[in-house]
């Protein structure tokens, strides 16, 4: 069977069975988070703030094997660097979407880095920052907001 023929018996099949045939779209986006243009996401808590990178950013990155974390009790600002995720076909900077003092670094990504891939809102996240400005987190994109940003990005 010829490569086209394979692909249009392919498309008949996925049409009769109601299965899309386009790759994924964008990826899992979560309602109680804010996101940066740099696809950060930040979950606050009080004067808290718990930061990572986004399932769209892991999911471009592919397979992530190392994150560079900072230290605890260096200051972060708002857009600027303070680490990094290394994957198999790049390396990115990771900037924070909050200005504050990292109180707490999840460590177990020095050995399991990949909690980045299959885990990016819960078993990977990077850093906790205490806050500093609070209201910097208004200045930052809501899912739906994020979600169009994804989309715009990903057609362009």
């Amino acid at each position: 069977m010829a490569a086209s023929s394979r692909l249009l018996w392919a498309s008949r099949a996925a049409a009769y069975l109601r299965i899309s045939t386009f790759p994924r779209a964008f990826s899992t986006v979560l309602k109680d988070l804010k996101y940066a243009e740099t696809h950060e996401w930040v979950k606050v808590e009080g004067d808290s703030a718990t930061v990572g990178i986004t399932d769209h950013a892991q999911d471009h990155l592919g397979d992530v094997v190392y994150v560079e974390l900072p230290e605890v009790g260096i200051s972060v600002s708002q857009g600027k660097n303070f680490g990094a995720v290394e994957s198999v076909k790049a390396t990115s900077d990771i900037n924070s979407p909050v200005s504050g003092e990292v109180v707490e670094v999840y460590e177990k990504l020095s050995e399991e880095p990949g909690l980045v891939n299959g885990s990016p809102y819960d078993k990977g996240w990077i850093i906790k920052v205490k806050l500093s400005n609070s209201g910097e987190v208004n200045s930052l994109m809501d899912d739906e907001k994020y979600l169009k940003f994804c989309e715009e990005e990903d057609n362009h």
